[in-house]
């Protein structure tokens, strides 16, 4: 009797040790801060409000323990035409993240909308073929967790949102280690849980015009 109390304590202890190390490997903790610099004249392009976008999604982004975890809602509108920015301000702290959450065969992220056609809201062309590609072209950029230094680069993944599904191919890093300065056009660095993608991704998704901005989705590798 002893002897089954003694096992089943020990199974007890491993399962938890276990459970407990899962857990630290699942958590994706803000790796540090960089502080907000407000972008000089012409700085900080706003097409598509891709800023916006990213303003939103931190906005929806609520602290659970040490780590933010996505709002888990529906559509948001970046305010199509909006004069609201969410270029760096001033003074203002930004997390930086150099993890994502653990990828699996249905990952949730949050799809922001980007431009990766010259002069663009992409900015410089795109890092896995120094290329810009059209915005009828499915494409996407991802956390920097997710693009785990480049090793998806021009693979397929595929997204899905709102009861459809779309193929897209990775050509791009949506930074979450660095931010506010001229190589990111004064833009804050991504949250870590990002997939931003072309038009063309959002088209065969179906989502409104009106709704382009910011949504809830899956992904995972093609």
């Amino acid at each position: 009797m002893k002897s089954l109390s003694l096992g089943a304590l020990l199974f007890a202890l491993l399962f938890l040790a276990t459970h407990f190390s899962e857990a630290r490997l699942q958590a994706c903790n803000p790796s540090g801060k960089i502080i907000g610099k407000k972008p000089p004249p012409g700085q900080c392009n706003k097409e598509n409000d891709s800023c916006e976008a990213w303003k939103l999604t931190e906005l929806s982004m609520r602290p659970h323990g040490k780590s933010m975890q996505p709002h888990r809602g529906s559509l948001v509108s970046a305010g199509k035409g909006s004069n609201n920015s969410d270029c760096c301000k001033q003074g203002k702290t930004y997390p930086t993240y150099k993890c994502s959450p653990l990828v699996s065969g249905s990952t949730k992220a949050v799809l922001t909308i980007n431009s990766f056609e010259k002069g663009g809201d992409g900015g410089a062309p795109s890092e896995c073929d120094n290329k810009y590609h059209s915005d009828n072209t499915p494409v996407v950029a991802l956390s920097t967790g997710w693009y785990s230094g480049g090793s998806r680069c021009l693979n397929n993944i595929t997204v899905s949102a709102n009861g459809r599904s779309v193929t897209a191919m990775v050509v791009d890093e949506c930074d979450s280690t660095m931010g506010c300065d001229d190589d990111h056009d004064y833009q804050p660095p991504c949250p870590n849980n990002i997939v931003d993608a072309s038009k063309a991704v959002w088209k065969a998704l179906g989502v409104p015009e009106d709704n382009w901005g910011e949504v809830d989705i899956t992904w995972s590798d093609a």
